[in-house]
């Protein structure tokens, strides 16, 4: 019987235990605040950005959409950065994807203060998820959501064969990094595997997160294999789907997450957990 990890509801749950941290904080003065910059007029991430402000505010995070000419110049978007760097009312930064050609994102990342990169992308962050570093610090909100998943459907990663498809710095390399630190055997496997079905054939755990449709058929996984669709595509149909053959893996699979409806909601839902974190980080540190 095939168990469909719903984020959707995980999600919020999360964002009601959210919730009552900021009123709790609240209570002390400190509210926790968060500033999404967006750099012109694309359409998915204006969409993407007001689904993020709305959560926050209901949440109570004083929430701040920057909304920038697509014009803007590298040194302006810096400068802007610099001040919300400085301004102690602001615990997360984040500046949404895509940027315009004249601007260089990995100057923009590494801007970004360390513990105020609520993303989780800046090189000191990431050198500690590798590092499996025992200290508070941000992690890529999408595979962090995965693994709040993980955690809530009791699926234990220690000694298990895990197959992530996928090398990106957003998604697939701090995921890996992530199963390895909960001690699984990681493999990622991507364009250039050579049969990637010699690998996820025998994976206990399969984390997919290509953006291509049929990435991951029925035939590709073993009996019992949990398989987690980090994919957002659309089928011929115009209809959102994910990486993974769903419906044909129903009867097969031991755990599975819907697109949509999986891994997409708890990754906001992330986001506003770990804008908490970023605040409680940093009332702790001062005092």
């Amino acid at each position: 019987m095939t168990t469909i990890i719903n984020g959707k509801e995980l999600a919020k749950k999360i964002n009601e235990q959210t919730k009552q941290r900021v009123e709790q904080l609240s209570k002390t003065g400190n509210v926790p605040g968060l500033v999404v910059v967006i750099v012109g007029d694309d359409q998915a991430s204006q969409r993407y950005v007001r689904n993020k402000n709305k959560t926050a505010q209901r949440l109570g995070i004083n929430s701040i959409v920057k909304q920038l000419p697509e014009e803007t110049t590298e040194a302006e978007l810096l400068a802007l950065i610099d001040e919300y760097n400085s301004d102690d009312s602001i615990h997360g930064i984040l500046v949404q994807d895509p940027l315009p050609a004249q601007i260089d994102e990995k100057k923009v990342t590494h801007h970004i203060l360390p513990s105020k990169d609520v993303d989780g992308f800046h090189p000191v962050n990431v050198g500690k998820l590798y590092l499996n570093d025992s200290s508070n610090y941000p992690v890529a909100c999408t595979p962090k959501g995965i693994m709040t998943m993980f955690s809530e459907y009791g699926i234990d990663l220690n000694g298990k064969n895990v197959v992530m498809i996928g090398r990106s710095s957003i998604v697939g390399k701090p995921m890996a990094a992530l199963m390895l630190n909960a001690g699984a055997t990681v493999t990622i496997i991507h364009r250039n595997t050579r049969q990637p079905r010699n690998f996820t054939q025998k994976a206990d755990v399969i984390v997919s997160a290509t953006g291509s449709l049929h990435t991951l058929g029925v035939d590709d996984v073993k009996e019992g294999a949990v398989v987690i669709d980090v994919g957002q595509n659309m089928n011929e149909d115009g209809h959102l789907v994910g990486d993974v053959d769903y419906e044909d893996m129903l009867d097969k699979v031991g755990y599975i997450t819907p697109v949509p409806g999986g891994v997409g909601p708890m990754t906001i839902a992330t986001l506003m957990q770990q804008t908490v974190d970023l605040c409680e980080w940093g009332a702790k540190d001062s005092e």
